[in-house]
């Protein structure tokens, strides 16, 4: 059913393979895990617009956050009602909750393509191929030493053979612990970088439910061959990175980081103009600081002027303002 997925698969193993054979050894373990890598972080650079999507996605629910709140406390009685208002909110503003699972959804496919491949090779009988693998590139697939294990060794495989290959047991043992250990801190961080978020929302609940899944991926990882393993924790390891970059770059708005990468953009300015000073000795060093101190006291006083003094009280002085006279008396004439 899902041939035409392995072969595409099987195909791009085999051609990275051939590349990396003109550098090193083709049956080494260097060629095969090489290209389980390189085919990681090649499908890794082709899902960076799906990140940016996701990362766009997160911020549109974070910003209609507080409308979802305000409509779940309207219809809090009325499920039917709040998820056709909800759905109807996210739609209005393109909103979408499932964008979030995007490159996870792509990833499957070819994890499970991996998988089915490698899986395939382990069991394959000599002279036998494997979807785009040749029987000459199988044999040597088995064969692909990597610090004493091979690249079809799963952890129950090693564990069951008798007498038991200890150093197989160890390489993948490790593989496990470091894919279940990655993927944990993956998921993590990237729920701790999304403090606003719907509780509702689908992304949100499959990010917490990665979060408890985690550490018990260590025991399904225990039957996967270590090129699965390898792919895995490569992966892991890439998104960390990613995440550790984008919201460093562009920190969640409302967080400690938003506010972090606005004191550092203003400190860069104000930041080499004091940063690039430097003392000439001490008697200069203090003449300035002495300098500094008196003009600082002088700009002081000039913004703070004293306060002017209270009026003192003094007494008052009455003065008598002599009468009018009628015009009369003040000629001596008689009013006829």
């Amino acid at each position: 059913m899902l041939d035409w997925l392995y072969e595409i698969v099987s195909q791009l193993i085999v051609w990275i393979h051939t590349g990396l054979s003109t550098v090193v050894p083709k049956d080494s373990g260097w060629a095969w895990g090489g290209s389980i890598i390189l085919l990681t972080v090649l499908l890794r650079l082709l899902l960076v617009p799906l990140f940016v999507k996701q990362i766009h996605a997160s911020r549109k629910m974070q910003e209609l956050n507080p409308k979802v709140q305000a409509l779940r406390k309207k219809y809090k009685n009325d499920k039917q009602r709040l998820n056709q208002e909800v759905m109807k909110l996210y739609q209005e503003n393109g909103a979408n909750p499932l964008s979030g699972c995007l490159p996870l959804l792509v990833q499957m496919p070819i994890f499970i393509g991996l998988f089915q491949t490698l899986k395939r090779i382990s069991d394959a009988k000599p002279g036998q191929s494997v979807f785009a693998v040749s029987s000459d590139l199988v044999a040597s697939a088995q064969n692909a030493n990597i610090f004493g294990a091979h690249i079809p060794d799963t952890f129950l495989n090693a564990w069951g053979t008798d007498p038991k290959s200890w150093t197989a047991i160890i390489i993948t043992g490790i593989a496990v612990v470091i894919s279940s250990v990655t993927t944990f801190f993956t998921v993590r961080a990237s729920m701790k970088r999304q403090p606003v978020t719907d509780e509702a929302n689908p992304m949100m609940q499959a990010q917490k439910m990665m979060v408890f899944l985690a550490p018990l991926f260590g025991l399904f990882g225990l039957g996967f061959p270590l090129g699965v393993l390898m792919y895995w924790v490569t992966s892991n390891s890439w998104t960390l990175a990613q995440q550790h970059y984008i919201y460093k770059r562009y920190p969640p708005p409302g967080t400690d980081g938003e506010a972090a990468a606005a004191a550092a953009k203003t400190g860069t300015k104000t930041g080499p103009k004091t940063a690039g000073s430097k003392p000439s000795g001490s008697k200069t060093g203090a003449s300035k600081n002495g300098q500094a101190a008196s003009s600082g006291i002088k700009a002081k006083l000039k913004k703070e002027p004293e306060p002017a003094p209270e009026p003192e009280d003094k007494p008052k002085v009455v003065r008598n303002q002599p009468t009018r006279k009628s015009r009369s008396k003040r000629s001596g004439t008689q009013k006829r």
